[in-house]
């Protein structure tokens, strides 16, 4: 696979102001740990093989134990995540997989219990934000570890 555009070149005070958007979203509220499991999981529903590289990386660098990374994809069944993250999880895959009718209240009833409004609505955010990337990722084709040296990744040794 060959990337279709550079899309940072083509529109660079977009890309500007999104990584500035996404910056803003990190520095919420939502633990970075938990981010990059949301990263993680929306990229995998997602088909971003650019993201899904990307945020595995990015979570082992920053400490993510490699068996909670491959029960990202079966979290509901793991025993390896918190209340919290699976409230966490759930939002992110609803969100992500948005259903005709919207969120059921059963999902927004069991994600209040872990957040708080303010939590909730950083998690929102997100979610928008890796859904997002995932899109304009998937759109023009980036090949995974592409950007890994750009990115500091190579810092995972996961080559």
């Amino acid at each position: 696979m060959k990337p279709r555009l550079n899309y940072m070149q083509q529109s660079p005070e977009l890309f500007k102001r999104f990584v500035g958007f996404s910056q803003a979203v990190h520095d919420g509220t939502i633990e970075p740990s938990i981010q990059e499991l949301i990263a993680l999981r929306a990229s995998q529903l997602n088909g971003c093989a650019f993201c899904v590289d990307m945020h595995v990386k990015q979570a082992r660098i920053n400490g993510e134990r490699e068996l909670r990374l491959h029960h990202v994809a079966s979290w509901r069944e793991s025993t390896l995540f918190s209340p919290r993250e699976r409230a966490a999880l759930a939002w992110t895959e609803i969100l992500t997989k948005l259903p005709e009718q919207g969120v059921p209240d059963d999902i927004y009833d069991r994600v209040r219990t872990q957040l708080s409004e303010k939590e909730l609505t950083d998690l929102t955010f997100v979610v928008m934000s890796i859904n997002a990337w995932n899109r304009v990722n998937i759109a023009f084709q980036m090949v995974p570890g592409s950007s890994d040296k750009a990115f500091g990744l190579d810092k995972a040794q996961l080559a």
